[in-house]
């Protein structure tokens, strides 16, 4: 049995409660990681995980082992980072988390370019809209939209996120004219839902000046399409949309006074960067610059 290996593929169980996302991170079969886990419990003698049809929970055993495996898992990357540091040469997995649309549209083509020229840097790329601690998720890089909160983190401001009011031109010639905020009540509005986050849902209703909307997701992708169609009146990020504008597929509201544009950061845990997450923060202040 390779030990290390199979208190890897563990830990990752762990974390994300199922098998499929061990199977996915370490480029094996889910069988595979049954099997690391079955000869981790028999070297061990105690059962670490109590298996259902949908997901896998911890035993008690298995949280108190995992809590032990983190010191050692930390410990390991750091010496290898190390050595990557004294060989320059970058190689290794970085986890970086990132709002969907920005990820999408923004971060994704990046990410490409990056593994394209560092073939031996790997990277897992997790698009979702929650704010999550990078501490307790383990994840090397987090984009955050909006202001910092005082923490422990590192942030590195990489660009502004320029919110705009938009609709389709056949929409616009469908409805009354809007000449003000005060007319959006009028108006049919979709809605961008912020995943644990009330204040930014409560502003952009304000904003709105209303709280029922047409339509009500958390994917601009969505709301874009659904502006295109002829739906109503979003509120999205310029990056978002700015090709549907181009294309003449929707109008910019310039009369409509949006929030103030947010900074996005790049944050992380520590000044003393792994080589391979360094050249991966500096690539995409380079490539956004």
């Amino acid at each position: 049995m390779d030990k290390l290996t199979a208190m890897k593929v563990f830990s990752h169980v762990a974390e994300q409660g199922n098998y499929v996302a061990a199977a996915h991170r370490f480029n094996i079969s889910r069988t595979m990681v049954s099997k690391h886990i079955n000869q981790l419990e028999s070297y061990l003698g105690v059962k670490l995980i109590n298996r259902t049809t949908r997901q896998q929970e911890l035993t008690e055993s298995g949280l108190v082992y995992y809590q032990e495996c983190q010191p050692i898992l930390m410990a390991i990357e750091q010496a290898e980072n190390t050595l990557q540091s004294m060989s320059s040469t970058p190689k290794g997995t970085i986890r970086i988390n990132a709002p969907v649309s920005f990820g999408n549209i923004v971060l994704a083509p990046i990410v490409n370019q990056f593994l394209l020229q560092y073939p031996q840097i790997d990277v897992e790329l997790r698009l979702d809209n929650n704010l999550i601690d990078p501490i307790v998720d383990h994840v090397d890089v987090v984009v955050r939209i909006g202001n910092l909160d005082d923490s422990a983190l590192i942030g590195r401001h990489i660009m502004n996120y320029e919110m705009i009011f938009c609709a389709s031109p056949h929409y616009l010639a469908q409805h009354p004219p809007i000449e003000s905020i005060d007319d959006l009540p009028h108006h049919d509005c979709l809605g961008f839902s912020y995943s644990k986050s009330a204040s930014l849902s409560v502003a952009h209703s304000q904003l709105f000046g209303k709280r029922s909307f047409r339509l009500l997701s958390n994917s601009g992708l969505v709301l874009t399409q659904a502006a295109i169609d002829g739906l109503g009146i979003i509120l999205q990020p310029q990056i978002v949309v700015n090709e549907a504008i181009k294309a003449g597929l929707l109008t910019n509201l310039s009369v409509l006074t949006p929030p103030e544009a947010m900074p996005i950061h790049l944050l992380y845990k520590d000044k003393n960067l792994p080589l391979k997450t360094r050249t991966l923060i500096d690539f995409i202040i380079r490539q956004l610059e």
